[in-house]
């Protein structure tokens, strides 16, 4: 990204120097700042609790929606953006390894959980067995949903498998006999229609419309799993991405996020305050 760069003007000796060092530090600052999201809550976030103290600083914000997951990652590594959000360390680094892309994370950001719903039963003691259960389709979102069905004991998975590889192959026990079904992470709200749970992301979860609090069993969710801000490597250290970082980080923001009852539920980073 490329910042305004400023000179001493001539020709405005009135000027006090205290009163041009702020007006220069200002332009520095001003810019416009293009931010990547998939459908999902954390545009909204971005929006109501992010932008207005970037506003503050100087920065425009351009706002880019992308429909498939690699696309904002692609984005960033091209230049076409400058940052995204809507992803965890994890899946970013396994982009990075698959696409040969050099991205790297800023700060956590506010992340709902995954969580297994359901249209046709109201409790897990009431799904039968032989249940139709729909998982993302990338094996590191699929080894979220596995570790769900784990830890509620209907599968097991082998000892010490890595996330970033896992599928059903991995599986050594299936006590329920449930059929998975792999699918696109996005159209997994849509399967509800069809298949007995549905392992569904939290971005996707609220986009669709669907209660977090509704999840018949919500993810153990560990740090791997909170989602970050991704920019290039080199742009870590830039100014939009260290104010990006405050600006997530600050007392404004978190209380801004905990005062709105539609973002209860969310995994909080380390950062928010108790």
């Amino acid at each position: 990204m490329t910042y305004p760069r400023t000179r001493s003007p001539r020709g405005v000796p009135r000027l006090g120097g205290l009163l041009l060092s702020l007006l220069l530090a200002g332009a520095a600052h001003a810019a416009d700042l293009s931010v990547g999201f998939m459908p999902g809550p954390y545009r909204d976030a971005f929006a109501k609790g992010i932008e207005p103290l970037l506003k503050k600083q100087g920065y425009t914000i351009r706002y880019v929606e992308f429909s498939q997951g690699v696309q904002p990652n692609d984005a960033v590594e091209r230049g076409q953006i400058d940052a995204n959000i809507f992803q965890h360390t994890l899946y970013l680094n396994a982009t990075n390894k698959q696409q040969g892309f050099d991205l790297v994370p800023v700060v956590q950001v506010p992340t709902p959980p995954m969580g297994l719903y359901s249209q046709r039963h109201k409790t897990l003691d009431a799904v039968p067995d032989g249940a139709t259960v729909t998982l993302p389709a990338d094996p590191v979102n699929a080894a979220r949903a596995l570790n769900i069905l784990a830890a509620i004991g209907w599968i097991e998975l082998k000892p010490g498998v890595s996330p970033l590889s896992v599928s059903e192959r991995d599986i050594v026990a299936n006590r329920k006999r449930l059929r998975l079904v792999p699918l696109d992470a996005a159209q997994a709200p849509r399967s509800l229609s069809d298949a007995d749970l549905a392992a569904v992301q939290g971005n996707f979860a609220v986009a669709s419309g669907l209660k977090l609090t509704d999840a018949l069993k919500q993810e153990d969710m560990t740090l791997p799993y909170v989602n970050v801000v991704a920019v290039k490597r080199g742009n870590e250290n830039a100014q939009f991405a260290k104010d990006i970082a405050l600006a997530y980080q600050s007392a404004e923001f978190q209380q801004v996020f905990k005062a709105n009852p539609a973002w209860a539920g969310y995994r909080l980073p380390d950062y928010f305050s108790k």
